[in-house]
């Protein structure tokens, strides 16, 4: 394999866009709950959430693995129902990069949420908006950089997998083998204009990325989570 075979590229862009969507539609009323929940159990809630950023990758994938076997009853649901193995395969990626991107995407939102001026909300109450419309039509245009921070970060993060998908995918060409592991790949056959093309990438990536995530801190005057 080169580097101007893509196969890689795409499934990495594919799959970061996939947990992308999903991690925003389960992560926006999860850290509007945090932000204002009076629940004991906020402390453990917020702790498991947070849990993937200290985890060692290889830890969390191989829980996965197992979670996801064809002899858990995960696993066997999945395949009876799809007729296909849960692990190794792309939709495996799909949640266990969900699982491990969580944070990502919860904590920037539970951030801005937090430091909403109340009054806002209580406003709209009183004007007769409902808890769903004030939720639209006050609480996300007030968030709307949080918002496309969480979606950079968790996407930004997906793409530079390693550990995870390699423990839940197994580095199938063409179906799981991301950018990540293609660079292993590459260095292990001593291919080093092919890792080096990968990292490159991955490197200008991330560093835009960051950049991003800044200049829309710096816009809205204040820091944000990291």
């Amino acid at each position: 394999m080169t580097v101007s075979d893509f196969t890689p590229l795409w499934i990495s862009l594919q799959l970061a866009s996939v947990t992308t969507g999903i991690l925003l539609l389960l992560a926006l009323p999860f850290a509007y709950w945090l932000a204002h929940t009076r629940s004991r159990m906020r402390p453990l809630v917020e702790a498991l959430t947070a849990l993937p950023l200290v985890l060692p990758p290889t830890v969390l994938g191989f829980y996965l693995l197992v979670a996801f076997g064809s002899q858990s009853p995960l696993g066997k649901g999945w395949q009876s129902v799809f007729g296909g193995p849960l692990a190794f395969s792309f939709e495996g990626l799909v949640l266990a990069s969900c699982l491990y991107s969580f944070p990502f995407a919860v904590l920037p939102l539970r951030s801005a949420i937090a430091q909403m001026e109340p009054e806002l909300l209580e406003a709209a109450w009183t004007l007769g908006a409902s808890k769903l419309a004030a939720f639209f039509h006050v609480v996300l245009p007030n968030i709307r950089y949080s918002l496309v921070t969480a979606a950079v970060l968790a996407f930004a993060h997906t793409i530079g997998e390693f550990g995870v998908v390699l423990m839940v995918g197994g580095n199938i060409p063409g179906r799981t083998q991301v950018i990540s592991i293609a660079i292993y790949d590459h260095v292990e056959a001593l291919e080093y204009g092919a890792a080096h093309g990968w990292s490159a990438l991955l490197l200008v990536f991330s560093f835009l990325v960051l950049l991003a995530v800044y200049a829309m801190d710096r816009r809205r005057g204040q820091r944000s989570w990291m």
